[in-house]
């Protein structure tokens, strides 16, 4: 279901001294979406401490240092690894701590670790 709403509004304006006359139209749209079907979406589990474990290698890393160094990835983040999630950056965008360093990596190349704290017996 959507509706509009339309207005037209005549105005005059003084402009570099001198008086315009025109038009103003102003348009506004609403939507209203039921959706009664569609589950909640999860929120993140990641934040600042959060376990995370690599799912994929990326092409490129680029180090979290104050002065950043952007270099091919030649093995150095494989697959398997795990980490630590130091802070979050715009866009999807972690710095990670790692056994080799600290770097910055987008959301896609990990997910969370999930620990499981079952009884020892």
């Amino acid at each position: 279901m959507a509706l509009s709403f339309v207005s037209s509004t005549r105005f005059s304006k003084m402009q570099y001294g001198l008086w315009h006359s025109g038009s103003f139209t102003q348009r506004v749209s609403v939507r209203c979406c039921e959706i009664a079907n569609e589950a909640p979406r999860p929120k993140s589990k990641l934040q600042v401490g959060s376990p995370i474990i690599i799912v994929e290698a990326p092409k490129v890393i680029k180090t979290a240092a104050s002065m950043p160094c952007l270099r091919a990835n030649s093995g150095l983040v494989k697959p398997g690894d795990v980490g630590r999630i130091v802070s979050r950056k715009p866009k999807d965008l972690w710095a990670v701590r790692l056994s080799i360093g600290t770097y910055l990596l987008d959301g896609k190349y990990f997910k969370a670790l999930e620990l499981d704290e079952g009884d020892s017996d």
